[in-house]
């Protein structure tokens, strides 16, 4: 049977329904909803759009900038949170799994606007094989429109009130964003055969 995070995430809101309080739970399923409605996908960054220069700060502290991540093959950017979201703890370990190991050359970035100490937390606890870096004030997510308000972002060891939506955007090594699959609900994030299958049609067309 082909594993799925759908699959995993419909475990995780079932356990959530047998043991929250029901004002927790309408609360959490509340702002789910909220990010949906406001969410428009015409704004965000999209398939095509020359990628920003960004620098990111991996978990031990080393400047990652665009020119270097895209040099000789693909990247691949997994949005996420922050180290303790339930739904990330999931989502990282199902890419370690059922995605890193088939990219080939492409190279794997997890992103999340969190302090990259803090991140480390959610590297070493799955001993995930790719890298796991901040955001720095989101800017990333920022310039691609793809991040929203939430109170607990500083809490968390953020740098501000932002998180990303759960995203993945693959930048080839023209720096051009090739494909864009971004939710406004956590618990709905891209599956790994989606993800193969841009890559595959990617490298496809630039051999043709």
């Amino acid at each position: 049977m082909t594993e799925t995070l759908n699959d995993q995430f419909a475990v995780l809101h079932a356990e959530r329904v047998r043991t929250w309080e029901p004002s927790q739970l309408q609360r959490n399923v509340d702002q789910r909803a909220r990010l949906v409605a406001a969410f428009d996908p015409a704004t965000i960054v999209r398939p095509g759009d020359l990628a920003p220069e960004f620098s990111l700060i991996d978990t031990d502290g080393t400047a990652l900038d665009l020119a270097a991540l895209t040099a000789d093959a693909p990247l691949v950017l997994v949005f996420f949170r922050h180290a303790d979201c339930p739904a990330c703890n999931l989502a990282l370990p199902y890419y370690a799994r059922t995605l890193y190991p088939q990219l080939g050359t492409a190279r794997l970035v997890a992103v999340s606007p969190q302090l990259s100490e803090r991140l480390r937390a959610i590297r070493e606890r799955h001993a995930l094989p790719f890298t796991v870096a901040s955001d720095p004030d989101g800017a990333l997510a920022a310039k691609w429109n793809i991040r929203f308000d939430s109170d607990a972002a500083t809490v968390k060891g953020a740098a501000n009130g932002d998180f990303p939506y759960p995203a993945v955007i693959i930048v080839d090594e023209r720096q051009t964003v090739r494909f864009v699959d971004a939710s406004p609900d956590w618990l709905v994030r891209t599956e790994s055969p989606r993800i193969l299958a841009a890559l595959g049609a990617l490298r496809f067309a630039d051999a043709a």
